[in-house]
């Protein structure tokens, strides 16, 4: 085969030429203003050798140039991107496409056989847009429950990240911050990811990639109804902020009859309350991990009983712990004091004017000490009670016990004169 640029064969009149690469929104980047380099057939395509038009790029700050690996004919083939050789429509690897589309695209591999069966591809693509995808792909693509579980519904531009720098594994880069290439640790040798065919990524078999997926796929979560019937209405979680009662109603109507719709724009989530159990199970099998509203995946739940939630929030969540004694039994004794060391104050009646035998002789353990001296001795010399019994008169009883805290010794507190 001649891969001459100034031969004028068969071959050079039918190597690709293009002005703009296919290429999904994660290869192309969050930069609206990217700018690429072009190269005319600057490349073999790694799929079917043939040469066509490159394109280099820089998708965004700290991400590492990307550059297109096969041509546009083999990319429109499988409906994929020229750079990832991912799903354009879902993102994902060939074969878990094809396993859950059930296609079986037995695509020659042998050099000349596959150079004719491209000029036949080639020849139908001609006639269409260039929009659809060809072959048996594009004959039985179409929407998928298992696909849009799998699909990401946002770019992925953590793909994008620089190499790891091979002198940082070894300690010896120097550049610091200034090195363009990533400075993290490498995946272990026996990791499965590390060991990645583009050949095999295209045509669909051995994809470490696709067979992660498809375990992942096997282990998904379902979502099991309530065994109370009488719960008919759905949780509706992780709503965009600009969602509004009508466009809810619009996605859940068509499951059945909707009883009432509570919308809960602070917390982001709804309630969607149907009339009858059957169409409530109907829009949970639907929806759960499959609707997308505004570019958002939504969280589908069943909602909880009102009579359980209220039994919950009734129950005694007390218990005992070892080394705290009981609560007392008055439950107003905030002083642990003794029954004859309580008192009640007759009604009408000052604090002055209480007779000698309502005084509790606690009261004056620290301040009637025979040898306490007041600060006014002629005042206190002279001083009665409202009863006429003279406070110096009450002998007062020596504690039943030893001082339990030093703080409470009047001794230490300057009430006995030394």
């Amino acid at each position: 085969m001649s891969m001459s640029k100034t031969t004028n064969t068969y071959n050079r009149q039918n190597w690709e030429d293009a002005e703009f690469p296919i290429l999904c929104q994660t290869c192309l980047g969050d930069n609206p203003y990217v700018r690429m380099i072009k190269e005319r057939f600057g490349k073999e395509c790694k799929i079917c050798t043939r040469p066509f038009t490159i394109f280099r790029w820089c998708p965004g700050a700290r991400m590492r140039f990307k550059k297109t690996e096969i041509c546009q004919t083999c990319a429109r083939l499988k409906n994929v991107c020229q750079t990832c050789l991912l799903d354009l429509e879902y993102g994902l690897p060939i074969q878990v496409r094809d396993a859950a589309l059930k296609v079986v695209d037995n695509m020659p591999q042998s050099d000349v056989n596959k150079e004719y069966y491209i000029q036949n591809i080639d020849a139908q693509l001609q006639d269409g847009d260039g929009t659809e995808a060809a072959g048996a792909v594009g004959r039985s693509l179409a929407a998928n429950e298992m696909l849009s579980k799998l699909a990401r519904t946002a770019p992925y531009y953590k793909r994008n990240r620089p190499h790891i720098c091979s002198f940082w594994v070894k300690g010896e880069c120097k550049r610091g911050e200034e090195c363009p290439y990533r400075h993290d640790k490498p995946n272990e040798p026996d990791d499965p990811l590390c060991e990645q065919n583009i050949k095999d990524r295209y045509y669909g078999r051995n994809d470490p990639v696709a067979e992660k997926i498809m375990k992942r796929a096997a282990s998904l979560p379902t979502l099991e109804p309530p065994e109370d019937r009488n719960i008919t209405t759905l949780y509706v979680g992780n709503l965009p902020e600009e969602i509004t009662e009508p466009e809810l109603r619009d996605q859940f109507y068509q499951f059945g009859e909707i009883r009432s719709i509570a919308l809960v724009p602070r917390q982001q989530c709804a309630f969607v309350q149907y009339t009858k159990r059957g169409a409530a199970e109907l829009a949970a099998e639907r929806t759960f991990n499959k609707l997308v509203i505004h570019g958002r995946k939504v969280s589908i739940k069943w909602a909880h009983s009102q009579a359980k939630q209220g039994t919950a929030a009734k129950t005694d969540r007390r218990f005992d712990v070892a080394g705290i004694p009981p609560p007392s039994a008055k439950p107003n004794d905030y002083f642990n004091l003794r029954q004859e060391q309580i008192n009640v104050m007759p009604a009408g009646m000052k604090l002055h004017q209480l007779p000698s035998n309502l005084v509790p002789a606690s009261a004056y353990q620290m301040y009637g000490q025979p040898t306490y001296a007041a600060p006014y001795s002629n005042a206190s010399s002279t001083a009665t009670s409202t009863s006429g019994v003279s406070l110096d008169s009450i002998t007062i009883p020596p504690p039943p016990g030893q001082v339990p805290y030093p703080s409470q010794d009047a001794s230490r507190m300057g009430a006995v004169k030394k």
